[in-house]
């Protein structure tokens, strides 16, 4: 089996390529790669309102009322990890426990992070995954340094639309790629080293 490989949230962006849906870009904590995940705008809002402590929603969205339901039953999330990519969809599981004993419950890897971060719930993918589906990130200094919070209007960029890449080489893809590195567009960047793997 490969190795678990831990992963934080990095931040959310509107989808230039699905609209009403946003790109979900995990980082790996050792490492320079990223892991861009499309996921539904409440999926995204939701991560984004558990990220920003000081905001609380008057009422309890459906993740903050699981977690309510968790703690007053005694059930802990320990662990997320996202265990198989099938067709471009990530597939997650949470691993819980409750008295000592544990239990693996399948979930959309959107819901599964929305829930680690009420948690406090270390998120994992397995090595196989990145080396499928992560992007390099040429990490300048004083980026490494930028706070992963996010604030709401994050949330609220206007989507572009996507080129096709059907009449480009792959050299100009793989430049095409850099510069989406570059400019932080990791969403357009999966398409892209997608478009170059189909290729290969």
């Amino acid at each position: 089996m490969s190795s678990l490989v831990r992963l934080n949230i990095k931040g959310i962006s509107y989808s230039q390529t699905q609209s009403g849906a946003y790109a979900l870009v995990l980082s790996e904590v050792d490492g320079s790669r990223t892991l861009p995940i499309v996921i539904g705008a409440f999926e995204a809002q939701s991560i984004a309102i558990a990220l920003e402590k000081e905001i609380k929603p008057p009422r309890p969205l459906t993740h903050d009322l699981f977690k309510t339901f968790a703690d007053r039953f005694h059930i802990v999330i320990k662990q997320v990890i996202i265990h198989k990519l099938v067709d471009g969809i990530f597939f997650s599981s949470l691993i819980c426990e409750r008295d000592k004993i544990e239990e693996i419950i399948d979930t959309r890897t959107s819901d599964a992070i929305a829930l680690a971060t009420r948690f406090n719930a270390p998120i994992f993918t397995y090595e196989n995954i990145l080396d499928q589906a992560g992007i390099y990130l040429k990490m300048k200094d004083d980026l490494a340094t930028e706070s992963d919070t996010l604030s709401i209007e994050n949330l609220i960029d206007e989507p572009k639309k996507e080129s096709s890449f059907s009449k480009d080489t792959l050299k100009q893809l793989n430049d095409k790629l850099n510069e989406a590195i570059q400019q932080e567009n990791y969403e357009l960047a999966a398409k892209i080293r997608d478009e170059i793997n189909k290729r290969t």
